[in-house]
């Protein structure tokens, strides 16, 4: 049902939209723009396992550095090509469970690491949305619909999987095992810092990847076009947390069709910017495909 939505969305945008012009658009990307936007997103990997690793340190759980790139690779990988994109994400918990034989401290850490990185893509896109907001008349009722559908997103699904979790482990003690954890690998001085730097550094790779697509493309041209450009792609990010498409591919383009023309821009250059952002990201996650034929290798 999610790869139909996501043709759906695809075709629905489609007709909305030139689709020659859309073309002409992507045509505008210099190739040395979209190497450069696959280097960042390998930095993004690098970075996010780092993340990973440090985050199941805090809970006594051994990740060697070149285990959690691997896996972190995989798991890219299964998001993008499989729907709902957090599968790859349980499948390096469940792996790492397997190696180190703390299942529930292996789950925890995936979760945790993800929470701190969607807490500081939350923040910025709102911080970005509001000056959009402010500075773009138009926009207000979008940014304002597209915050409270992220942070509701977050909020239920944060309640289903304790909720469940709960369910799980009734009688375990699940609760206190969650709330320690949290406190342990993000909350604690110097966990937060650290948390909250590390994901800096990988949202900020997201917008890299924007960026570098627009530069190659001629779209700077001022500082505000910028800011504004870089504002629309964080809520183009914000669309892509609703889990109802594969790997974002629909939702992201839709809302950029949306999004665009509200702030005086072409919605095919919004598209390009989104179809480019989401070929670069999958390009840049198929070393993954090695690990998916390779097998698993523990290493304890």
């Amino acid at each position: 049902m999610r790869w139909a939505l996501t043709l759906l969305l695809l075709l629905t945008t489609a007709v909305f939209l030139d689709v020659s012009a859309v073309w002409q658009e992507l045509a505008r990307f210099s190739l040395p723009m979209l190497l450069a936007a696959m280097v960042v997103s390998v930095l993004q990997v690098l970075v996010s396992a780092w993340r990973w690793r440090y985050t199941a340190g805090r809970l006594a759980i051994a990740l060697p550095f070149m285990v959690a790139v691997r896996e972190y690779y995989l798991a890219t990988f299964l998001n993008q090509v499989l729907p709902g994109g957090v599968l790859g994400d349980v499948n390096r918990a469940w792996r790492h469970s397997l190696d180190s034989g703390a299942r529930l401290g292996a789950v925890h850490a995936v979760m945790i690491e993800r929470l701190s990185g969607q807490l500081v893509m939350i923040a910025i896109a709102l911080g970005l949305g509001t000056w959009l907001a402010l500075h773009r008349g138009q926009v207000a009722g979008v940014v304002a619909d597209l915050g409270c559908l992220a942070i509701a997103v977050v909020v239920v699904a944060t309640i289903v999987v304790g909720l469940a979790a709960r369910f799980w482990a009734r009688g375990r003690g699940y609760v206190h095992a969650l709330r320690r954890d949290i406190r342990k690998a993000l909350l604690s001085w110097p966990a937060l810092l650290v948390q909250m730097s590390s994901s800096l550094v990988v949202v900020s790779s997201y917008f890299g990847v924007f960026a570098l697509l627009a530069l190659g493309a001629g779209y700077w041209t001022g500082a505000a076009e910028i800011l504004t450009l870089m504002a629309l792609c964080s809520l183009l990010l914000l669309a892509m947390a609703v889990p109802v498409s594969v790997a974002g591919w629909g939702v992201r383009e839709g809302a950029a069709a949306l999004l665009w023309p509200l702030a005086g821009l072409p919605p095919e250059q919004g598209v390009a910017l989104s179809v480019g952002y989401g070929l670069a990201v999958l390009v840049s996650s198929l070393p993954g495909v090695l690990f998916v034929v390779s097998g698993r290798k523990p290493a304890r």
